[in-house]
């Protein structure tokens, strides 16, 4: 009686190792391709640097009676000024 019961339970036993193998070697054969996918894809992309604005000191602004002087440093912001595309802030010592 105990042995009818036997075969059934051994093949369970069978069929339950079977499949925790089966899964595992199917994870680390997905994990695999997924690291070799992320290396390609590392390899082919391109990271942007951000790009930092900095001041610059180009120029001198002064203050001649009613009239406003700008003395240059460097010409190539000439055609900046010229156009129009500066911004005024005032800086205040405390």
């Amino acid at each position: 009686m105990s042995l009818d019961l036997l075969i059934p339970f051994g093949i369970l036993l069978i069929m339950v190792i079977y499949l925790i193998y089966s899964r595992n070697t199917f994870e680390k054969d997905i994990t695999k391709v997924y690291e070799e996918k992320f290396d390609e894809w590392k390899k082919h992309s391109t990271i942007e640097k951000e790009k930092t604005s900095h001041k610059e000191l180009v120029g001198l602004v002064f203050k001649t009676d009613y009239k406003v002087n700008i003395e240059l440093f460097d010409e190539t912001v000439e055609p900046t000024l010229k156009r129009g595309k500066f911004e005024v802030s005032n800086v205040k010592d405390n």
